[in-house]
């Protein structure tokens, strides 16, 4: 058997054509096929329309869980329990370390500008900001055999850290050999977790470790659905799925789809692009440690991007003879080599300034700054999802246990974006209680504006207020 091999791109800045090469390696078009925009539009008016017995119908459909009413598909906290229960001590441990881990820092993170606070300037007037969590969410979690108990920690628990009401969990349990083209995200692309799925045709494949990540995580409830009829139930309700305030969580193309739609029904995290990784390298890491992390990322799907910048030629050389000795090795090698021969890079820099410089264009979801003085470049970093300092931090411990977000801006959106966090959960209310002195000044502020924008009302309120 022949297996298969990876080729990234090698450029060089010192190239002349360095910035076409660089451009069109970076270049991915978010745009959903046409026939996917239509079939999603579709399933979003029939469970708008038809509520449950749409939802009952999609899932038998896509992930071929036919189920005889939606209590077949309604998980409770002593099902999350029980699923627990029946864990192995160590994989118990480590949902509730984990979970510890991310609880501790987003507890943290509340504390740095998260909660009401108010003060008086000098004339009484109170200024300030009242911060209450939103009252219900709902967490797409992928299901089936793709089973991500990390993705639902990383939506539940910041939502939990911030007080929201109900955590209303979506989670696909297809039916094993099931065909889910339709809108199930059970077809998604991604690493098994360990642990049997009970399944049977009303049930589908129910895995222990999502649920038992659930209990731990403090979710309110669930269903066993998934794709885009998950979403529009969420986002309009059902007689059974109550409406959300907004939806979190990854997903497929249905499922991203979707979450646009419905977008401003409900507020949502983000759209997710394919995973990226770009690792900063000054040539002292082990290179089989580099070409791991690469791999790291490429093995999601073929469309990830993983890019390694490096002023040391020889260093890229001695990792490209990693990946080449490693590849065989690794179970979803095929999807890895489609990934580095399709967007990735090794990319020669002058310098590690300039490698800062050319990460702060990509805005990657995760960046690596695998170097002996990691703090030395931090600086010059503006634009990631999140940053790695150092050597042995590699992405995969901040994908699971280090305790920061991995839900993360993605296709360059880090620019401008942020990882999920408590702050997704909460709105924020400003407060204003405007002193009789105060009034008298900021009064006829207002007036003067109102009346230059012809809103005399506006202005009338505001004079009927002061004392002369």
């Amino acid at each position: 058997m022949t297996m298969p091999t990876a080729s990234p791109a090698r450029l060089s800045t010192a190239d002349d054509d360095f910035e076409r090469q660089f451009q069109a390696r970076l270049h991915w078009s978010a745009e959903q096929d046409e026939a996917i925009e239509q079939r999603v539009k579709s399933i979003l008016a029939d469970v708008r329309t038809r509520g449950d017995a749409a939802v009952l119908e999609y899932t038998a459909r896509f992930d071929g869980l036919r189920a005889g009413g939606m209590a077949d598909l309604q998980l409770h906290p002593a099902d999350f329990k029980a699923a627990f229960d029946s864990l192995p001590a160590d994989q118990q441990q480590a949902l509730q370390q984990a979970t510890a881990r991310v609880r501790r820092y987003h507890e943290w993170q509340k504390t740095q500008g998260g909660e009401t606070a108010t003060f008086r300037d000098q004339d009484g007037t109170l200024l300030g900001q009242k911060v209450t969590p939103l009252d219900r969410v709902g967490i797409y979690v992928p299901g089936g055999k793709a089973a991500y108990p990390s993705s639902l920690i990383m939506n539940a628990v910041p939502a939990h850290v911030a007080g929201v009401g109900e955590i209303v969990m979506v989670v696909p349990t297809p039916v094993a050999g099931s065909i889910a083209t339709g809108g199930s995200n059970s077809a998604l692309v991604g690493a098994q977790q360990s642990g049997v799925a009970t399944q049977n045709e009303a049930f589908g494949e129910r895995n222990p470790l999502v649920l038992a990540a659930a209990h731990v995580a403090g979710v309110t409830r669930a269903f066993t659905i998934g794709g885009a009829q998950a979403v529009a139930a969420l986002a309009y309700g059902t007689a059974t799925i109550p409406r959300v305030d907004k939806i979190t969580g990854p997903g497929n193309a249905y499922v991203a789809s979707a979450k646009k739609h419905v977008f401003g029904q409900v507020g949502i995290d983000m759209i997710a692009g394919p995973s990226e990784i770009l690792v900063l390298a000054d040539g002292s890491t082990p290179p089989e440690w580099v070409a791991m992390d690469l791999f790291s990322q490429a093995e999601h799907d073929e469309l990830a991007q993983a890019i390694l910048l490096c002023p040391d030629a020889d260093y890229l050389e001695r990792v490209q003879a990693e990946i080449d000795r490693l590849l065989p090795t690794m179970p979803r090698a095929e999807i890895i080599a489609k990934s580095l021969s399709g967007r990735g890079a090794l990319i020669h820099t002058r310098s590690m300034e300039e490698a800062c410089a050319i990460s702060n264009r990509i805005a990657p979801e995760h960046l690596e700054v695998s170097s002996r003085e990691p703090h030395q470049w931090e600086p010059l970093l503006k634009h990631a999802g999140a940053i790695f300092l150092g050597a042995y931090t590699s992405e995969s411990l901040g994908d699971y246990c280090a305790g920061p977000n991995h839900v993360l801006p993605t296709s360059g959106t880090a620019r401008f974006s942020s990882p999920l966090s408590v702050y997704d959960f909460q709105k924020r209310s400003s407060l204003i209680e405007v002193s009789a002195q105060g009034a008298q000044h900021l009064g006829r502020i207002a007036s003067v504006l109102a009346h230059g924008e012809g809103l005399q009302a506006h202005a009338a309120a505001a004079e009927f207020r002061l004392r002369d």
